[in-house]
């Protein structure tokens, strides 16, 4: 952990995962004896509180990283492509909490619980990346199973929430949840395609020409490179659902070896990170809503095909505060290894 205090700012601090970033702040290791809060332009009159301050929001722009150790990014992929190599010039490390860098081999990807010590190549350009939400749930679950009979395969479906889009996200479905129940037709969604309230939207990013989504692409490669299996068969399919926070995956998990329900439930219960929550019978098993404010990722309704060698069950974890406490955690090691 940081030996000294930090010079740090918050990048994106007005949107979703920023105001977050600020209230897991005070809770982490990281000690800033300067605390920089950047966003757009269109902030730039806001404060916000930290840890019972009252902090001026400054615009992001020329001189921002001067005189900073280390910047928090919760910005799109195209401003973090623009912004990281800037700072890093200015001799501020950034751990970038978009996909903007992690599939590029000479930035981390660094979950953590799970792969600590690649934190330290942040150095080759100054940047660290966070794995998206759904792959850093999935990591520590599939890492368990790995030790117990090694890991082939999965086939993941990501039920992703509004916050995956930011404040534009949770206002769009609240508005349209808002006119549905008062008998008013919805206007057009800005940021998701279609109405979102009481529908499901089988689009999470951007298409790619061979009928994937980005994220769905992102889950697969992230998960790759976390496990240190460049060869691991992984598929996802991504579909928003009309819920504010909380992500759900259900995955069907291809081990080595065939292990039954009660095997895998050994594994997942001894994992760190992980909590088996897997009583149906009492109607007791992972949530979204359960999950909120949780550190850990929830499992359960594990099943297992043992002639196929499969595993199936249902992980819930709070996305947005993964991301943002897996970013200060990152931005922790970042800040040691300087």
């Amino acid at each position: 952990m940081p030996t000294r205090p930090v010079n740090l700012a918050v990048v994106g601090a007005t949107g979703v995962a920023g105001r977050a970033a600020l209230e897991l702040l005070p809770e982490a290791d990281l000690d800033p004896s300067e605390l920089r809060l950047l966003a757009s332009e269109r902030s730039k009159e806001e404060r916000l509180e930290y840890d019972d301050e009252d902090l001026p929001v400054a615009t992001l722009g020329t001189g921002s990283f001067q005189g900073l150790d280390l910047a928090l990014f919760f910005l799109p992929p195209e401003l973090a492509r623009e912004w990281a190599p800037r700072a890093w010039a200015a001799g501020c490390a950034v751990v970038d909490a978009s996909r903007a860098f992690r599939s590029d081999p000479q930035v981390p990807l660094v979950a953590p619980g799970l792969n600590p010590e690649a934190a330290a190549g942040f150095e080759a350009k100054g940047i660290a990346a966070v794995a998206t939400g759904a792959a850093a749930a999935l990591a520590p679950v599939l890492a368990a199973l790995s030790r117990a009979a090694g890991l082939e395969g999965l086939s993941a479906t990501v039920l992703a929430p509004a916050a995956g889009m930011g404040r534009a996200g949770l206002v769009q479905l609240q508005t349209e949840a808002g006119d549905l129940m008062n008998g008013r037709d919805p206007e057009p969604g800005e940021v998701i395609p279609h109405r979102l309230a009481y529908n499901v939207v089988p689009q999470v990013g951007i298409f790619l020409p061979d009928g994937r989504t980005d994220e769905e692409a992102a889950v697969e490669t992230d998960l790759r490179r976390l496990l240190g299996q460049p060869a691991l068969r992984a598929t996802a399919t991504a579909i928003r659902v009309p819920v504010f926070y909380g992500l759900t995956v259900a995955a069907r998990i291809v081990t080595g070896r065939a292990m039954g329900a009660e095997a895998a439930r050994e594994a997942l219960r001894a994992a760190a990170g992980v909590k088996l929550v897997d009583r149906p019978g009492e109607r007791i098993y992972p949530m979204p809503m359960l999950s909120l404010n949780d550190d850990a990722v929830l499992v359960g309704r594990v099943r297992a095909d043992e002639q196929a060698r499969a595993v199936e069950l249902i992980v819930t974890a709070d996305d947005l505060r993964h991301a943002v406490s897996g970013a200060i955690r990152v931005g922790e090691l970042v800040a040691a290894a300087r």
